[in-house]
């Protein structure tokens, strides 16, 4: 595959240049333009690192397109994967949560393994257009969490767990109040009901929080698996985190967790809806307030696959950022955060894993995306 008159972002520079794969690797990247007559013109259109994207929640929107509709997995994989590559992402980490809550949705045990086995299959039998991997969410505060964990952590594709706490009245969900109205999108709670799940969440937290945070990070140093913490909220989360040696503080919902994670070493990673609808659904701190002090590392389109590639446009213009520093937050940080240093830029001998993009107005849009120099979506 040749490319020419494309703007490249490339490193820390951007610049109209020329573009060649070869073998599903970059061979050639230079300023300039050639004669060639199997180049492809770009029309100066952009030529980015395809995306990758470390944490997303838009698979259980297919699985469960209805309050109480549970759709074909299979079929539900082959739309997210559809979607996820349609918006530029490369390389993206499914997010299953494991552990059994009263208030979960989808998280019941059966559905987390059949989750899990449909990944395998469908990426074995490569029907899936990108590469996909496995992220553990671990709710720790829950009975089954552990055992899940064992049962799905030789899965090939594991990749990367997290351990969360999503408890309200604390770290996301400290406002019990927002944690009530999240729940209720789909049906109006009694108060009855709130209190008494109150009280069953509390005392389940209490019983197996704290050990279950402890034997699933354990398993993971053990497995090699990176481990991020969910959710830092106070100094203390954040400073557990640096204790146990995780290395990613995912979504902290804080200014102070961030300032304490960048001075413990920790990547911080944020939601892309959050800079591009200007702050937390949640009411948490703002990724661009975070932006704005260099406290953010990696975006992550959470529920939005297309929120990823305007959310790092967003950064160039809400904070200043130059295009090849917010395009790293959705390329190559993520990937060397996640261990997989043959992607994520645009460099000889990586992977020509590539999107083009043209942009209107403010609106950047993925017109082609390319795993290894072939085009997928």
């Amino acid at each position: 595959m040749l490319i020419k008159n494309a703007r490249i972002v490339c490193g820390e520079e951007e610049f109209v240049g020329v573009i060649r794969i070869e073998d599903g690797v970059f061979s050639e990247i230079a300023p300039g333009t050639t004669s060639a007559p199997e180049a492809e013109d770009w029309h100066r259109d952009y030529l980015l690192p395809g995306l990758v994207e470390l944490h997303t929640d838009n698979l259980e929107k297919h699985l469960a397109p209805r309050p109480g509709v549970l759709w074909n997995m299979d079929a539900a994989f082959v739309v997210h994967d559809a979607q996820v590559a349609s918006a530029g992402i490369t390389t993206v980490f499914d997010s299953l949560a494991i552990g059994s809550r009263t208030d979960a949705g989808l998280r019941g045990s059966e559905i987390q393994r059949n989750a899990a086995s449909a990944l395998d299959r469908l990426s074995a039998l490569g029907l899936l257009r990108v590469d996909h991997y496995l992220h553990l969410r671990c709710e720790v505060a829950t009975p089954d969490v552990v055992d899940l964990f064992e049962e799905l952590s030789s899965h090939r594709l594991l990749q990367l767990a997290s351990v969360m706490d999503h408890t309200p009245g604390q770290r996301q969900w400290h406002d019990p109040v927002k944690w009530r109205q999240y729940q209720e999108r789909n049906g109006k709670w009694s108060d009855a009901k709130m209190a008494a799940v109150l009280i069953e969440l509390a005392e389940q937290q209490e019983r197996y929080a704290h050990t279950h945070r402890r034997a699933i990070i354990d398993r993971c140093k053990a497995l090699g698996v990176p481990v991020a913490s969910h959710d830092d909220t106070l100094i203390e989360h954040v400073e557990d985190a640096a204790s146990d040696g995780i290395a990613i503080s995912e979504f902290p919902t804080t200014m102070a967790a961030a300032k304490v994670a960048r001075e413990r070493g920790l990547i911080t990673v944020m939601g892309a809806p959050n800079v591009v609808r200007g702050g937390s659904h949640s009411g948490n701190v703002s990724a661009v307030d975070l932006a704005n002090e260099d406290l953010l590392d990696i975006l992550s389109s959470d529920y939005v696959p297309s929120s990823l590639l305007m959310a790092a446009f967003d950064l160039t213009r809400h904070a200043g950022w130059s295009l090849p520093r917010a395009i790293a937050t959705v390329s190559s940080t993520p990937a060397q955060a996640a261990g997989l240093i043959d992607r994520g830029a645009i460099k000889l001998g990586l992977r020509g894993d590539i999107v083009r993009v043209a942009v209107t107005g403010s609106l950047p849009v993925p017109r082609a995306t390319y795993l290894r120099g072939v085009r997928v979506a």
